[in-house]
């Protein structure tokens, strides 16, 4: 069978199952994964991936799955992996996921039922007018969805379903990796890249189909600390120093039509604040600094410590403390020197019958942390829209496309081998 004529797909049913799931993780928690929920769709995941043969299939206690397709092929094949992550963001609620399917899509508004006050218009995603006559996949209206990222999960789980009924697709070993807590910056922290094995991989983990992300933002933090004095604020004039209002006057003095998230687009960078907290004495502001170009990140880091040294001459007595953390870098310095990989999503993802489009992301995945740990790892279209809030939405369609391109991508790496 040719892999295009495969129509007996089963992702629809493993997402629908997946999102109710409630995997959210917490970026306040201390522990390893940061929920222990996350555990119960993972579990799920094994069980399953047992049931199709995929013998050596396990949940490490740090809440990884690993598995191996074994290879089907007399070549000796590249390994390759497909993964993605189990957990849904904290912006929104992930509990109770209500997974709703608008069947033949035909352009309407689509009125969530459980709060009617969510509506995904019609006119405000632009993505939808190619899915008329497609299935949409919604929640109710009180939660997220959990597109980002079990729609890649679910794909992967299919795909691994039509590797084995279909040895006729030839392939090399593949690895599956099921990964927790990508959402708050942790996805790959724990991952074992010499148990998985792997010599290339790929996030199914990216947007709209036919689309593959092989440059993302690189990415610092900087956790700012102010060092005030308190004093009984009936007897503080001229004594107390109020952190807190340090902390602000800083915020103010950010740069109001540039460097911002909300002004800028395209390959620009910003400098973000993410947190502020504290008291009188203490008060501390976190920020995420991004920019495509890792070398501008320092000038972006040095601008904002420039602000902060002239509203603390302002403020005698005060002091601070500016710590620089790197996140992640831009997976292209990586992937340029390994075009292989990115050559061949993109042939998978034009013989699955789409227009491939490359591009870069505002922001980050897994796979960029993967391609500095040693494991080239282009993001792939997982199919999902406007994550992380109540209008998510996926097309049934579009993660079929996504299960077919994995079919391809694993059979192209035996081709070439």
């Amino acid at each position: 069978m040719e892999i295009n004529e495969i129509k007996d797909f089963q992702v629809a049913e493993n997402f629908t199952k997946y999102v109710q799931i409630d995997t959210q993780s917490d970026v306040n928690s201390p522990t390893v994964p940061s929920t222990e929920k996350q555990k119960n769709l993972s579990r799920v995941l094994v069980e399953e991936l047992l049931a199709l043969g995929i013998s050596d299939a396990h949940l490490d206690e740090k809440g990884y799955v690993y598995a191996t397709i074994p290879s089907n092929s007399t070549k000796k094949v590249p390994v390759i992996c497909f993964c993605s992550h189990v957990d849904t963001s904290p912006d929104s609620s992930g509990t109770d996921v209500k997974p709703l399917i608008h069947k033949n899509y035909q352009g309407q508004d689509l009125v969530l039922p459980d709060d009617q006050e969510v509506v995904i218009r019609f006119a405000e995603h632009p993505d939808l007018k190619e899915q008329i006559g497609n299935d949409i996949v919604t929640a109710s209206g009180k939660t997220l969805l959990g597109a980002d990222d079990k729609a890649g999960v679910a794909e992967i789980m299919d795909a691994a379903r039509l590797l084995m009924k279909h040895p006729e697709i030839k392939h090399g070993d593949i690895k599956i990796l099921f990964t927790p807590d990508e959402e708050i910056g942790r996805g790959v922290d724990h991952v074992d890249l010499k148990k998985l094995g792997a010599d290339y991989g790929y996030t199914m983990d990216g947007e709209k189909a036919g689309t593959l992300e092989d440059e993302t933002f690189s990415a610092d933090g900087v956790q700012l600390k102010i060092d005030g004095i308190s004093i009984h604020p009936g007897y503080a004039k001229g004594k107390m120093i109020n952190a807190l209002k340090i902390a602000a006057d800083i915020i103010e003095n950010l740069p109001k039509n540039r460097l911002s998230p909300e002004t800028t687009s395209g390959k620009e960078g910003f400098v973000h604040p993410t947190s502020i907290s504290g008291s009188v004495e203490e008060a501390q502001v976190n920020f995420i600094i991004r920019d495509h170009d890792s070398q501008k990140l320092a000038s972006h880091e040095a601008e904002l410590e420039a602000i902060v040294k002239k509203v603390i001459a302002n403020y005698a007595g005060a002091k601070y403390s500016f710590k620089v953390s790197e996140q992640y870098r831009n997976m292209k310095e990586v992937l340029d020197q390994h075009p292989r990989v990115v050559d061949i999503a993109m042939m998978g993802i034009e013989r699955a019958g789409m227009k491939a489009i490359k591009r870069s992301i505002r922001g980050g995945t897994d796979g960029s942390r993967l391609s500095f740990m040693g494991l080239p790892c282009p993001n792939i279209f997982a199919g999902g829209h406007a994550f992380h809030g109540k209008q998510e939405w996926v097309s049934v369609q579009d993660m079929q496309k996504a299960v077919l391109t994995i079919l391809h991508i694993a059979a192209l790496w035996e081709e070439v081998a």
